[in-house]
């Protein structure tokens, strides 16, 4: 049945409410690090001057995690950026590999506590991968966690009050040019490796070149995070990897794709088919209507909230050439292949302990999709602990997976051993 209109305005208006929760300053400001107050007029920014920082050279050189170039920047905890994290923050672009296998440029942010380590050994890195962000180059989370409006912000507080020093990816195509490859499973992975080669690689954030590592993402960044997981040991062997924590991972784009479609988050069914056609060079127009056409469009410049609150509800029959939902098209060429190549635990599975977190009443990926992704790791001998939660939403399934995920990643970096639950769920 279809929502009456005013429901579904309500219902809209809900989900991008919740959404701009997670960057209001009350949620930036949960389980917060020491910030010292800034003034605003000295503050380093991210504004239409920074455009020269994401223009790659012309020619790339050097392996992947090579540093390009780098720059001070800064964490803010609120958008009016009078409370700045402490921490040192470099944005940085460094090299990373597309899906061929060929040089891309890409940026992130590397953030290390201003405090000493005080855990044991050496000071560990985490690879934190951001949920979905949007298409548009203004997205870029380099530029919203300069600007205080990174919406995953609390987070990423919470690892630098652990003493964790952190880098985020920005992924390929999200700042730099090109259409970012969202959820392209390969692509997103080797980021998430190669932001970790740069920031131990990089004097000025003084992190450790051969320390502890573990990775760390939900949602759009859960599947990178699983995919980094996976091909670790082959493309990143020299990394002193010990546990990765995915929630929400969209590990089979088809049945996300089918719970999608027509919900107040279709937005991020428009998403995926721009990001896995810039992947693998699929041109869409023969698919798509004058009004589909446009809606790429319009997503390719947009962040997520402002997506969200556009298009709650489309369906994708009205924006096919062919009047049929987009998701029949996923077993007829070339996209039958795009989708499966993008399975996660598809005779792949991560070597260290992993934490595979999902709401049970999470509306964009279903319960099942995150499930089933930890029962496959299982099954392909990965050591695995599924931590299911009772949250209502997607947004409310991350905040409650933040206790268990923290704790896990501290039970890794001071070697206690990891249980498992394969078999139990």
């Amino acid at each position: 049945m279809t929502p009456h209109p005013r429901t579904r305005r309500r219902l809209a208006t809900s989900v991008v409410a919740s959404v701009a929760a997670l960057a209001t300053p009350a949620a930036l400001l949960a389980t917060a690090p020491t910030a010292t107050a800034a003034a605003p007029t000295t503050a380093v920014t991210a504004a239409a001057g920074d455009d020269a920082f994401y223009t790659p050279p012309a020619t790339l050189d050097g392996a992947p995690g090579t540093v390009i170039r780098s720059e001070p920047s800064a964490f803010y905890l609120d958008p009016a950026r009078t409370l700045r994290a402490d921490a040192d923050v470099q944005r940085v672009m460094y090299v990373s590999t597309d899906r061929n296998g060929e040089r891309i440029p890409v940026t992130g942010s590397v953030l290390t506590p201003r405090r000493a380590w005080s855990g044991p050994g050496e000071r560990p890195v985490v690879s934190f991968a951001v949920g979905t962000q949007g298409l548009g180059d203004q997205c870029a989370p380099s530029r919203q966690l300069n600007a205080g409006t990174e919406y995953e912000g609390g987070f990423v507080k919470g690892l630098l009050s652990r003493g964790y020093g952190i880098a985020v990816t920005d992924y390929e195509g999200l700042g730099t040019p090109g259409t970012h490859t969202y959820v392209s499973r390969e692509v997103t992975g080797r980021a998430t490796l190669d932001v970790v080669r740069a920031a131990q690689s990089l004097p000025a954030a003084n992190l450790p070149d051969a320390g502890p590592v573990a990775l760390t993402g939900y949602s759009q960044g859960g599947g990178a995070t699983a995919a980094a997981g996976e091909i670790a040991a082959s493309y990143a062997p020299e990394l002193r990897l010990k546990g990765v924590v995915a929630g929400a991972v969209p590990g089979d784009l088809k049945a996300v794709a089918a719970n999608l479609d027509g919900s107040p988050y279709f937005a991020f069914l428009g998403y995926a088919v721009a990001g896995l056609a810039a992947s693998y060079d699929i041109d869409t127009d023969p698919y798509l209507n004058t009004r589909g056409e446009q809606v790429l469009e319009e997503l390719e410049g947009q962040c997520t909230v402002e997506s969200v609150a556009r298009y709650p509800f489309t369906r994708s029959t009205t924006l096919t050439e062919d009047g049929r939902p987009l998701t029949a098209y996923l077993d007829e060429p070339p996209f039958d292949t795009v989708v499966a190549e993008q399975k996660i635990a598809d005779g792949r599975k991560p070597a260290v302990p992993t934490l595979v977190t999902q709401s049970l009443g999470d509306d964009v990926i279903p319960f099942k999709v995150g499930r089933d992704v930890a029962r496959r790791w299982c099954a392909l001998g990965a050591k695995v602990r599924f931590a299911p939660n009772a949250a209502i939403t997607h947004v409310a399934g991350a905040a409650a997976s933040y206790p268990e995920s923290f704790a896990f990643l501290e039970a890794r970096f001071r070697g206690i051993p990891a249980l498992s639950n394969c078999g139990a769920f």
